[in-house]
């Protein structure tokens, strides 16, 4: 049962191949399909990563910037299959017919939340926005923070680049190349550490490629099954400890995990003071760069 399931996830095979290969009947094979991608989300309390601020002492040089982050996210295109009807509102940028989904990981590229079944055609800062009223949905204290791209407000909890700077990494290759001033610092250093939940997203789909393909299963079990694959990379990452991103360090303090509802972010809100904090710390990162290059 189990074996049928992954193989479907890795593969992206047909229920007919199903059949085929471990002789079961159709029905057999769509039932326990469903049976054990139920499993996997009733275990979602077990394989959902809770996030650890980095902290002062940090040894990564791509997060020691960041205090107190807690990791990055963005969205990302899967495809789906959705009536005749909603096609216009699911239709991509590319023309696509997807949904957008928002993935949230930690600094190590284990994923801490995931939200799926938005159309294509959504921006990414109104799904943001709908994570964060959901009853059970994206948990940000005050005081910490995820990196975004600059699709995303620049808001509280949300640390976005600066716009009308370079960012990409492949934009600073080379001595000539080298940043000037602390904006274009800080969009360096954001663009590196920002660059884990990219890498999350590519491992993701490298290992299922149901979520490359084209899908046959209604909109429900797609999105169910996207979760179950976040779930499932959260788990192979656990467990293979030999993986890239994947270490023996020390966690860090969780204690953030004890505030209380109330004392997370709710909304997405642009204050001066958020403004000011992200110039003081573009400021103060290019500094320090300065002075060790000095």
């Amino acid at each position: 049962m189990v074996a049928m399931f992954l193989h479907v996830l890795a593969h992206d095979v047909k229920n007919r191949v199903i059949q085929r290969e471990f002789v079961r009947s159709g029905e057999t094979v769509s039932r326990h399909f469903n049976i054990v991608l139920l499993v996997v989300l009733r275990l979602y309390e077990e394989l959902i990563k809770r996030p650890v601020p980095v902290t002062s002492n940090c040894n990564d040089q791509r997060w020691k910037c960041f205090e107190n982050c807690l990791g990055a996210l963005d969205g990302t295109y899967i495809k789906v299959n959705v009536p005749a009807g909603d096609r216009p509102t699911f239709r991509t940028c590319k023309g696509e017919i997807a949904t957008n989904v928002l993935g949230v990981c930690d600094t190590k590229g284990d994923f801490v939340y995931v939200l799926a079944g938005w159309e294509g055609s959504a921006a990414d800062s109104r799904i943001l926005r709908d994570a964060l009223s959901r009853e059970n949905g994206l948990q940000v204290p005050k005081g910490y923070y995820y990196l975004c791209d600059a699709g995303y407000p620049n808001a509280e909890g949300f640390l976005a680049p600066y716009r009308g700077q370079w960012y990409h990494l492949q934009e600073w290759r080379g001595t000539a190349n080298a940043p000037t001033n602390a904006k274009e610092y800080f969009n360096m250093k954001h663009s590196s550490a920002r660059n884990v939940i990219e890498r999350a997203f590519g491992v993701l789909k490298g290992r299922w490629a149901i979520l490359r393909g084209k899908s046959y299963y209604p909109l429900q079990v797609q999105c169910r099954t996207i979760l179950a694959c976040a779930l499932l990379h959260n788990l192979i990452n656990r467990e293979m400890t030999y993986c890239e991103d994947v270490d023996d360090e020390d966690e860090g303090d969780s204690t953030y995990a004890t505030t209380t509802a109330s004392e997370d972010i709710q909304y997405i809100e642009t204050t001066n003071e958020w403004s000011q904090w992200h110039d003081d710390l573009a400021e103060s990162m290019f500094t320090e760069w300065q002075l060790r290059n000095a």
